[in-house]
């Protein structure tokens, strides 16, 4: 007999060990070279993640542990195997500077976990048991859970590039979501808006936030409106950097992006700025109006921490 024939396994089923095998070293590279950068959206870098699944699914596909494992030793051995290359994996990505991410080890898992849970249930000749069926849905559910985050993230970058003239949607209650530098959502001071974004500025060489998750096509718009609420009785100057997605790629030049200085009033304040100037801003190019990539308001060496509140943020 042939060695690895199972008889009453047809051909197919015999030959897909090595197509997985195949698959695999196709996909392996994509671990640490391509892929989403610094640059790249969120909806990207969920679906990206997905690969994991994929590979690990193939992975385990094209090794066939079964052949010399049953039972809880099976499960045992590969969840170990699994983690210790996932671990392994995440240290060298931290050399080809990529970032870290735990959650990847959970991918793995779902990867393999999906292939053993599911072959008895779909072994010729054999009826899995409950336990078994059991755990073939356990391990789909995971998967699920995995697709329907990669949904949600679908439908709020949607949401995202379908709110212009609105920049940020002030009635969300996570703005983590979308600004970096931990705004907090305030029901004062706000315009025309649900709620404001209190920005609590420290003393630190640059203090601020930074929209890193908003529109990024600024066509057919001519000015930029930002409102501002100082509630001190003292001025306060914040700088305003916007910049595109080849900025992120290139070496953040502070000539090759829009930066420009706003001063606080006490009280409300609304600044107007021409997306033409925006565009023309950098010293050796014209900013890619189709590819607004962040948006930073910061404070540079405060002498005392100071509050102020982002009331709008709209194109117009």
């Amino acid at each position: 007999m042939i060695p690895g024939f199972i008889p009453g396994i047809p051909t197919i089923g015999r030959q897909l060990p090595l197509l997985a095998g195949a698959a695999s070293l196709l996909i392996a590279p994509f671990l640490f070279v391509g892929g989403p950068d610094w640059a790249s959206g969120p909806l990207l870098k969920s679906v990206w993640n997905l690969g994991h699944i994929l590979l690990f699914a193939l992975l385990t596909l094209a090794v066939r542990p079964w052949q010399w494992l049953g039972g809880w030793r099976l499960w045992l051995v590969v969840t170990a195997v699994l983690l210790a290359v996932g671990t392994g994996i995440e240290l060298i990505q931290g050399e080809y500077n990529r970032d870290l991410d735990g959650r990847d080890l959970l991918r793995n898992l779902i990867g393999g976990w999906l292939i053993i849970a599911w072959r008895p249930v779909f072994l010729p000749g054999t009826r899995a048991s409950a336990r078994q069926c059991l755990l073939a849905a356990t391990a789909t559910l995971l998967l699920c859970f995995e697709l329907g985050g990669t949904g949600i993230v679908a439908a709020r970058q949607w949401q995202v590039h379908h709110q212009l003239p609105q920049l940020y949607d002030f009635s969300h209650q996570n703005p983590e979501l979308f600004w970096s530098g931990n705004p907090a959502v305030s029901g004062n001071h706000s315009v025309n808006q649900p709620h404001s974004l209190k920005l609590s500025l420290g003393t630190e060489t640059y203090s601020g936030i930074s929209l890193d998750n908003l529109p990024s096509d600024w066509r057919g718009f001519e000015r930029l409106v930002i409102t501002l609420f100082n509630p001190s009785t003292e001025p306060l100057a914040l700088t305003l950097r916007i910049n595109d997605v080849a900025h992120d790629r290139s070496e953040h030049a502070y000539n090759d992006r829009y930066n420009t200085r706003l001063i606080l009033e006490p009280g409300f304040n609304t600044f107007t700025r021409n997306l033409a100037d925006i565009e023309n801003a950098p010293a050796d190019r014209t900013m890619d109006m189709s590819q607004i990539r962040r948006m930073g308001l910061f404070a540079v060496r405060l002498p005392e921490p100071r509050t102020v509140y982002l009331s709008d943020l709209r194109l117009d």
